[in-house]
């Protein structure tokens, strides 16, 4: 469960200015807050099997959206990369080509 709790972040991260905002709010509340259906389903004022509905919904939704644009597992190989660079960078004996090659992993880095 707490595998799929981070992935469901992860992606909801990556495309949540895709969702409705009630998609964004029933998702932040569910996965970020930790509230539960029945506490969701109070706070708007509808039944639990309704939020139920929803998140399932969305969370096929930003399956769907990783499935074809790849986000999430992008910057996971991008994070593996820019380890190996980092790896390699420390293991280098001319410290000037090591501070530029760390430089840029760092510049990397803020992209993401």
């Amino acid at each position: 469960m707490l595998e799929k709790t981070m992935r469901m972040n992860y992606l909801y991260d990556f495309y949540q200015s895709l969702l409705t905002p009630k998609q964004k709010s029933y998702m932040s509340l569910y996965y970020l807050d930790d509230y539960s259906l029945g506490e969701i389903a109070d706070e708007y004022e509808v039944n639990r099997q309704a939020v139920y509905d929803n998140i399932k919904r969305t969370e096929a939704m930003l399956e769907e959206y990783e499935a074809k644009l790849l986000l999430f597992q992008k910057a996971q190989e991008r994070s593996l990369l820019l380890n190996k660079l980092g790896n390699l960078a420390d293991g280098l004996s001319d410290k000037h080509v090591q501070q530029q090659l760390i430089e840029i992993i760092a510049s990397l880095e803020k992209l993401d």
